[in-house]
């Protein structure tokens, strides 16, 4: 698998959490990076993106002012920075990657944020 989330767990409402996505031995830069979550039984949603040049991020409106999507080139990581977390942030998320060039894509395994008290 080569992407690598971590940073899940388990946290209560409005708290924080920062997940991160490794993906070594490719040229970062050339990718569109984004993070998705799932909820078992619903559909795929997309959280945020990031491209170069910029770089240039989208974000999903039920994430708007919360979250941030940002990455280190030369650290070959994604992260996700998540603020005043809700319990419908609970589910798995994941990250994928779009070579910019070619259209290849590739996807993590995702990792568990469940929001609880």
């Amino acid at each position: 698998v080569p992407l690598v989330e971590s940073g899940g767990g388990l946290v209560q409402p409005g708290g924080s959490l920062r997940l991160s996505c490794k993906f070594p031995d490719v040229t970062f830069s050339r990718y569109k990076m984004y993070w998705y979550r799932q909820v078992s039984g619903k559909e795929r949603e997309l959280v945020a993106s990031i491209t170069l040049p910029g770089p240039t991020t989208t974000y999903a409106e039920f994430v708007k002012g919360r979250f941030t999507i940002s990455r280190d080139n030369r650290a070959n990581t994604l992260y996700l920075q998540m603020n005043s977390l809700q319990t419908e942030d609970t589910a798995v998320y994941s990250c994928e990657a779009t070579d910019r060039f070619t259209q290849k894509q590739f996807r993590g395994q995702g990792t568990q944020v469940t929001v609880s008290l």
